[in-house]
């Protein structure tokens, strides 16, 4: 104990020295000893590549009475005190971003641009650019911008591996909380594959005590070796403030969208898919199903010739490893699936009536079979306005739907259309028209050809069935 309390006190005051010279060179820490000392040197190599990012949008709004508030009024006519001229309003909101490419290209949240009509970038030196929007994918919370520096080379940080990271580690996270400018707090990584967090589809997120507060979205999670490791997105608070329990979205999910950006993917991301339902083992399923504990994923329906039909998987397998990584549940077993590049293969460990098999995975995207042939409904029938297409595995993924589900699906509704007073919503899967099932967008056209004014309509939504009879 004496040795290296001794050993402290002479890095210490080495640093000490250092300081006290004018002039005197910093390095990055290159021992625990001098990691306890100052994050300084760390911070002035990874915080130029970490920016400011502002979002404008119009909003429409129309002229108010000056007697929309007064009860008296309200009781008897309600909320029609609107009149004029719609005006105009600039609303603006302020994240964080993360230079990954020298030429320009930021990753921030979808939710710092979401809804955004222009986007400015501050660089750390405070110049602004305005940046152009490359991709925005709602399904991991990410976006992805460029802004043009010319023949400059910006900073960077680059991609570490967030699967190396473990709990205990340090951590730095850098953004503009508050507004208030630039900021780095330090901590540790408090966890890892939390899957209960609830901000994107795809739960698995790094848990840090580093504090992040409103306006760090988008910035960025740095290790000790100043590389990116993850994309801070999320925190846990009941006042508003950090509480110690922020979420970071991982690193190697974050390069594949990045990578998709710049491959000219026309605006989405394009996973890769099981072929298969599935669902996580609980408890009860564990003791059901004989198994010594909960954990892994359960295989439903298997789509014929998808990857889990060609890798031998069958109804009732339980998943419990992806190559080296240990399948927990579902959302574990998607996040694993959606790092991975179409056209790799997995080795897939999986459990058949008690005993262990192994398996081979080739991944490929989900296949749009039916053709989508999306087409808006017109005519007199209570489906005019909506705009309709055949569902398949490729289309449900984008339109956040179960990729095993087939049939007529909406995809818009027009505003005071008779779809709209129906009640249709995108996402629901029209089933039937007069006791007839319709499977396909021509099937439907031809249903609904023929007129009249009593309609009964059958319709999915989620896991309920409506039927209804609609009067025209």
């Amino acid at each position: 104990m004496r040795k290296m309390s001794a050993a402290l006190m002479c890095a210490a005051f080495a640093a000490f020295i250092a300081s006290a010279v004018p002039g005197a060179a910093q390095v990055v820490p290159r021992s625990q000893a001098e990691i306890d000392l100052s994050f300084a040197p760390l911070v002035k190599r990874v915080a130029p590549a970490v920016v400011n990012v502002f979002t404008k949008r119009v909003v429409r709004e129309q002229a108010q009475s000056p007697f929309a508030n007064d009860p008296f009024f309200r009781r008897f006519f309600g909320d029609r005190f609107s009149f004029g001229v719609p005006r105009e309003r600039v609303q603006s909101s302020l994240g964080s971003g993360v230079i990954v490419g020298a030429n320009g290209i930021i990753v921030t949240n979808n939710h710092v641009i979401a809804e955004g009509d222009s986007f400015t970038v501050a660089l750390a030196d405070r110049r602004e650019f305005e940046a152009e929007l490359l991709l925005a994918d709602e399904r991991t919370d990410l976006a992805i911008l460029k802004i043009d520096p010319g023949s400059e080379q910006l900073p960077t940080l680059s991609f570490g591996d967030s699967d190396a990271l473990e709990v205990g580690d340090l951590v730095l996270a850098i953004g503009n909380p508050f507004g208030v400018g630039q900021t780095v707090t330090s901590g540790i990584v408090s966890a890892l594959a939390r899957t209960q967090v609830g901000v994107s589809d795809y739960q698995f997120f790094i848990q840090t005590d580093a504090a992040i507060n409103p306006g760090n979205s988008g910035g960025a999670l740095v290790t000790m070796d100043g590389r990116l490791v993850g994309v801070n997105t999320a925190i846990f608070s009941r006042s508003g403030g950090s509480i110690g329990i922020g979420f970071a979205i991982p690193a190697n999910m974050v390069r594949l969208v990045v990578a998709s950006a710049q491959d000219g993917g026309n605006g989405r991301v394009v996973r890769p898919w099981l072929g298969a339902s599935v669902q996580s083992i609980t408890s009860e399923l564990a003791q059901s199903l004989g198994l010594d504990r909960p954990g892994g994923a359960l295989i439903g329906d298997v789509y014929p010739g998808g990857p889990a039909d060609r890798a031998g998987l069958e109804t009732g397998d339980v998943i419990r490893r992806l190559d080296v990584h240990d399948i927990v549940d579902e959302n574990t077993l998607r996040y694993r699936l959606a790092t991975r590049e179409i056209g790799s293969s997995v080795e897939v460990e999986y459990l058949r009536a008690g005993r262990q098999r192994t398996g081979t995975l080739r991944l490929t995207a989900p296949p749009e079979r039916p053709a989508r042939d999306e087409t808006l409904l017109e005519g007199p029938h209570p489906f005019s306005g909506a705009r309709v297409a055949n569902l398949s595995p490729a289309l449900a993924e984008e339109i956040r739907l179960d990729p095993m589900l087939s049939g007529i699906v909406v995809t818009q509704v027009v505003r005071r259309s008779p779809a709209n007073r129906l009640g249709l919503q995108p996402g629901d899967i029209i089933l039937g028209i007069n006791d007839a099932r319709v499977e396909s967008v021509d099937a439907l056209e031809d249903a609904l050809s023929g007129g009249g004014r009593n309609w009964q309509v059958s319709v999915r939504r989620g896991d309920q069935v409506f039927n209804t009879t609609v009067r025209l």
